[in-house]
């Protein structure tokens, strides 16, 4: 099979750009297709492009191989990524969201291959509270909670101090129906939460949010936050899970084999962009329950309040539900696709397959 030669071409926002050892030209944004308010948009499944949210900036750059460049080997692509790092950076940082198509990613080693080549260093699932399973090297199951089921938005660990800053989705096998993961611009978020809620905005900003949690001994993949602390902080010393957690600056309390966590206050908006000074919507809201939390052991699910104490009004909560899902992009999954996420500035969800099996692998990256 041929190798990536130099001046082969890939399909990017509609102009063809150059993947070899010289990095491209400037980028300028590209045509885009716009998507009215209060209606979700399915991106095409072939020629993706780019789209425009609500007169947004694009979200999200599609790098799609072109015709003369599927056949192409694995080590060419990945000699590609590594000569071409330093834009591709850049573009995630200006889009949010790079999604690769048409490039000989077969197997969850060829995926491996591809994180390891962009050489970002890899970030620990300490903590994280679904069940995920290695599978080789960096690369993961994404989620183990039943297929049927939807996982609502959110940040990758936003309700810890250490957060991952970008994430790698690789589709092995595309459902034939559903299954998708949706994509949404934090900024935006934020920006309309302010204009419908910001008074609520306030005193985020001011009081940060605290996140709950019950963890038993044991994992529970029947819910997308019922991992186990035995296997989120991969130990079984209560006495080190204390410590470890401590660092992590959470308070636990024991109720038989089970823990009670509590992080924060933690920012749940912040500025991670120190030149445009934008502030992104960076916390797990849509995730967590807003009422008062019991000592029920066999709870699963998380819970959030403001950071002086007060709960969430149930209002703001049904409003920013309401705008992920007006402001989402999807893209359906086809096998061997690469999506590469900004998560200091996108948010991702899963929607229910309804045509299984759906098999889409991990990788976090600091």
């Amino acid at each position: 099979m041929g190798r990536f030669k130099p001046g082969q071409l890939a399909r990017l926002d509609r102009k063809w750009v150059k993947l070899n050892r010289v990095n491209p030209p400037g980028l300028k944004h590209p045509g885009s297709t716009r998507i009215p308010n209060g209606n979700r948009k399915v991106l095409p499944r072939t020629r993706i492009t780019s789209t425009k949210i609500s007169g947004w900036r694009t979200i999200p750059s599609c790098v799609i191989a072109s015709s003369d460049t599927t056949a192409a080997d694995l080590y060419g692509f990945k000699e590609a990524i590594r000569a071409n790092k330093t834009w591709l950076e850049s573009l995630l940082n200006e889009r949010g969201v790079i999604f690769f198509r048409g490039f000989p990613v077969k197997s969850p080693s060829d995926f491996n291959g591809v994180v390891e080549a962009f050489g970002f260093p890899e970030a620990f699932y300490v903590g994280g509270r679904a069940s995920r399973t290695k599978v080789v090297g960096r690369v993961y199951t994404a989620n183990e909670c039943p297929p049927d089921q939807g996982i609502p938005f959110h940040h990758e660990m936003a309700y810890v101090p250490n957060f991952p800053s970008k994430l790698f989705f690789f589709c092995e096998e595309a459902p034939g129906s559903g299954g998708q993961t949706p994509i949404v611009l934090s900024y935006v978020v934020y920006e309309k939460m302010k204009e419908k809620h910001p008074e609520f905005v306030a005193q985020l900003e001011k009081y940060g949010m605290t996140y709950k949690k019950m963890m038993n001994d044991e994992d529970h993949p029947s819910s997308y936050t019922g991992r186990g602390w035995k296997s989120a902080y991969n130990t079984d010393d209560k006495n080190l899970l204390k410590e470890m957690v401590a660092e992590l600056g959470t308070n636990l309390e024991w109720i038989g084999n089970a823990v009670k966590l509590i992080t924060g206050p933690l920012p749940a908006i912040r500025i991670f962009d120190k030149e445009s000074q934008r502030k992104v919507w960076f916390n797990n809201l849509s995730t967590g329950k807003i009422g008062p939390m019991t000592n029920d052991i066999h709870d699963q699910d998380a819970y959030v309040e403001l950071g002086n104490g007060d709960l969430v009004p149930e209002q703001a909560k049904k409003d920013c539900l309401e705008i992920l899902e007006e402001e989402c992009v999807v893209i359906p999954w086809k096998k061997g696709d690469v999506m590469l996420v900004n998560n200091l500035m996108v948010l991702h969800a899963r929607q229910p397959v309804l045509k299984p099996p759906r098999r889409v692998l991990a990788s976090l990256c600091k």
